[in-house]
């Protein structure tokens, strides 16, 4: 055979094997698809239905990310974010009786200059919002911008601004046993900062109504509490301001 001859043979049995392996391959393609791409990373982070699964969610709060209910690994953040302080338990060995009567020997003055006492009767146990809580304060109406005065000497503990207090104040009394808290103010006064020692009588801002307050009735929101051991502003024993400034009811 000649050389020619060997060559040509050799190249029609390179066809053959092409055509076999082509058809091999063609074969399988049609059968089993085209190879998946690989993919990097725990694929158990994401579920069936592309939303994260359990372990996605918990490998999210181990990096102290807010869960989906708003918390940080669990625990609530202690933010005070209504009108009225948020009540805890009285201090031990603490009554509202003997707080009241405290209160009441130390002359307090009315935070609103002509205030009538008596329409602060029942307003503390009034229910306020959808009816599932009860007041726990006093408004007391007065044109915009009358000045509110301390109703004893103190220390202003928090300036604070709530969606549902607007611009408010929380005073503690020189012993800080107790937190006077004035809300819907229309403004501090002047110069105003927290730590800041005022007098009794002293204006520390003016009636407004700021946060949830209608818009047309200015007036205080008055509220009085006993601290806790741990003397938060936010938190407290309420404590009826009718009774606090004289009245037994």
């Amino acid at each position: 055979m000649t050389t020619k001859a060997r060559l040509r043979g050799r190249i029609v049995a390179a066809l053959v094997v092409c055509f076999l392996a082509g058809g091999v391959a063609g074969w399988w393609l049609g059968a089993k698809g085209a190879p998946r791409p690989v993919v990097s990373g725990p694929s158990t982070l994401i579920s069936a239905s592309g939303a994260p699964s359990a372990s996605a969610a918990s490998a999210s709060r181990s990096l102290g990310e807010p869960s989906s209910s708003g918390t940080i690994n669990g625990a609530e953040p202690p933010v005070a974010t209504t009108a009225e302080p948020r009540i805890a338990a009285a201090p031990h060995g603490s009554e509202p009786g003997g707080a009241i009567d405290d209160l009441r020997q130390r002359d307090l003055r009315l935070p609103i200059d002509g205030a009538n006492l008596e329409t602060f009767k029942g307003e503390f146990d009034e229910r306020r919002g959808s009816g599932d809580r009860p007041h726990e304060a006093v408004d007391i109406l007065a044109p915009r911008n009358t000045p509110v005065h301390a109703v004893e000497d103190g220390t202003i503990a928090k300036l604070f601004f709530s969606k549902a207090g607007g611009i408010t104040i929380y005073q503690f009394d020189p012993s800080s046993r107790f937190c006077y808290y004035y809300a819907h103010l229309e403004r501090y006064a002047d110069g105003l900062k927290e730590g800041q020692r005022v007098s009794r009588g002293d204006v520390i801002g003016s009636v407004g109504t700021t946060g949830n307050a209608p818009p047309g009735t200015p007036h205080l929101h008055f509220a009085v509490f006993e601290l806790t051991a741990q003397r938060h502003w936010w938190q407290g024993q309420a404590l009826d301001p009718y009774l606090v400034f004289g009245r037994s009811g």
